[in-house]
């Protein structure tokens, strides 16, 4: 049977509402045999329904590594600056960055991918925004992903 090529969604945990017609979603896919922590923007729409490019895949090691850094976060925020709080390497070239982003009146943990490459240096698409006083929530669907992700 050959390899599917798709993400293949496996279990929702949970999401948490954006506004408008926006949720991030938490949940666990697959892809090319490998398992992975997904955090996706859904939107619902009149034309289209369904996920957004704006989202970020945990393999198991990144996952586990996520979680620590959220458990220490302060119940508001400590600065009114942008903190960067971990970065990790996803492939060569791409590493996934945690900070506390500010953004208008709006704060909130920034997961998203830094690339350094040849042809671009700098922010990709591929990320999402928590919003900062949803954090217990995301850090729970973080905590029930990880046995589903994570090899022991």
């Amino acid at each position: 049977m050959p390899e599917s090529r798709e993400f293949k969604p496996l279990k929702e945990l949970g999401e948490i509402p954006l506004g408008g017609n926006s949720v991030l979603k938490f949940y666990v896919d697959e892809f090319k045999g490998h398992t992975y922590g997904s955090i996706r923007t859904f939107i619902s729409g009149e034309t289209y329904s369904g996920p957004t490019k704006a989202g970020v895949t945990l393999n198991g090691r990144i996952l586990n590594e996520t979680i620590p850094v959220v458990e220490k976060l302060p119940p508001e925020p400590a600065s009114a600056e942008d903190v960067e709080l971990a970065r990790w390497p996803k492939k060569m070239g791409v590493e996934l960055v945690a900070r506390i982003a500010h953004f208008k009146d709006d704060v909130g943990l920034d997961l998203r991918e830094w690339v350094d490459e040849a042809d671009y240096k700098g922010w990709s698409k591929k990320g999402v925004r928590i919003p900062y006083k949803d954090l217990p929530k995301a850090l729970a669907f973080l905590r029930a992903m990880k046995p589903l992700v994570v090899k022991s």
